[in-house]
């Protein structure tokens, strides 16, 4: 049996170019494309105005949208995609113009999301977020519900749900804010696991399609799913990885960021971006082969801000994809703007050498290695250090323990009176003994 092709919707893309106010419009346009080509819409045309401020009623002028609506009808488009969020009224007032389906740059995003979420609680993340999305869009829309049968802007979990009334959605949006906070519940357990184990943690961030999965996959020799397309990880996966100097660390694989990110999915995603707030290290990747790479690292930055990061949380900037630079000129000029960074290829593993010494040299102030006696007496603190730190090196003498563990700072000043032989000991009065014969 033959299965035949879906076709691709037909889409109309619009944008205001603000001038001064807005230098990076046509990236913006570029990207919203870019976002549009991986839901599966076939961009026939691009719409710009130029205007200061977005108009109230239309987002673009109402001249506009009546020209729009004559281009729809001549193309036979199947939906206007803005480059904007939309306010409720403009969404209903846009519909009544254009007579087509209207969907704005945060319901685009959030479709992807929905077609690519797989784990259970990336499914139930998107759909909170579409439903925090939906709430205030569902008065008045009229014709709007009619047309959202299916395609771009309506797929996901909540697609069978988009047509109920507010009532249902709030208490769809309490149950499933229950559910994620139960998965909340269990990172969290996992996060107080890996501290007691004083495992360090190294989080790779950055701005979507950077190459976060395939430099985590290099890093550990983990098989995770890597495709060039935006999104293309929404789950977070957690691996250990070996250093040059033996110590395991665990890499965390988060979602990356994107300008404009929709704030429905940046709360929804509270859960996944807690793994980003408890990381000893960020690695901040970076697609060197992008053309707008260093609005890229101010994107994610800006959005680094809104997260609850550690004090002492050390950010590492990685350059990656060297490979597919034309011309190594620029490195040369990165190198003296950012002196601290690494630059790599992790498909080809040019500079990961460097990279994991640099990762191991900013990691070893996460955790103090020191080497104690600690007297059989002191069972409470011998189970403190079962429970909050790392034992390298454990030996039973005659009268204490001889251990080597990894700690954080607060518990190694409690162990500093520790790091001498016991006065007590065998190996101490020994110690004393051949001390004293050395000065006669």
């Amino acid at each position: 049996m033959t299965t035949m092709a879906i076709a691709k919707e037909k889409a109309i893309l619009v944008g205001l170019d603000r001038g001064q106010q807005n230098e990076y419009f046509a990236k913006s346009i570029e990207e919203l494309k870019l976002l549009a080509d991986t839901a599966g819409a076939n961009v026939a045309c691009q719409v710009t105005q130029k205007r200061d401020t977005p108009d109230s009623a239309f987002y673009i002028g109402p001249g506009k949208a009546k020209e729009v609506a004559v281009i729809a009808e001549e193309l036979s488009a199947d939906l206007v995609i803005f480059n904007d969020e939309l306010s409720p009224s403009q969404i209903r007032n846009l519909d009544r113009v254009i007579n087509r389906k209207v969907i704005d740059r945060s319901a685009l995003i959030l479709d992807i999301f929905a077609n690519r979420a797989r784990s259970r609680e990336g499914r139930l993340q998107v759909e909170l977020a579409q439903m925090n999305y939906l709430l205030p869009r569902l008065t008045g829309l009229g014709n709007i519900l009619s047309r959202l049968g299916g395609g771009i802007g309506t797929r996901g979990p909540g697609e069978t749900k988009l047509e109920v009334d507010r009532r249902v959605i709030r208490r769809r949006i309490s149950d499933l804010k229950k559910e994620i906070n139960v998965i909340r519940k269990q990172r969290t357990l996992h996060r107080q696991r890996r501290s007691r184990n004083r495992c360090a943690v190294v989080s790779l961030v950055g701005y979507t399609n950077a190459g976060k999965s395939t430099l985590l996959n290099a890093l550990t020799g983990a098989d995770l799913y890597t495709e060039d397309k935006v999104f293309a990880t929404l789950d977070p996966a957690t691996r250990r990885g070996i250093m040059e100097g033996g110590r395991e660390i665990l890499f965390t694989d988060t979602v990356g960021f994107i300008e404009k990110l929709p704030r429905q999915l940046v709360t929804a995603f509270k859960a996944t971006l807690e793994e980003i707030e408890d990381a000893n290290l960020l690695i901040h990747v970076v697609d060197l082969s992008h053309p707008d790479y260093l609005n890229h690292i101010k994107t994610v930055r800006k959005h680094l801000k809104n997260i609850d990061l550690q004090a002492e949380t050390r950010e590492l900037l990685v350059f990656n994809k060297i490979d597919l630079l034309a011309e190594k000129g620029e490195i040369k000029f990165l190198e003296r703007e950012f002196p601290e960074a690494i630059f790599i290829s992790a498909l080809t593993g040019e500079g990961m050498e460097e990279l994991r010494k640099k990762t191991e040299l900013l990691l070893s102030g996460a955790g103090m290695r020191m080497k104690i006696y600690l007297p059989y007496k002191e069972g409470r603190l011998y189970a403190m250090l079962q429970e909050r730190a790392r034992i390298d090196y454990l030996e039973y003498k005659s009268d204490y323990l001889e251990l080597t563990v990894t700690v954080e700072r607060e518990l190694a000043d409690k162990l500093i009176t520790f790091t001498e032989l016991p006065n007590g000991s065998t190996a101490a009065k020994k110690d004393k003994t051949d001390h004293e014969n050395q000065e006669n």
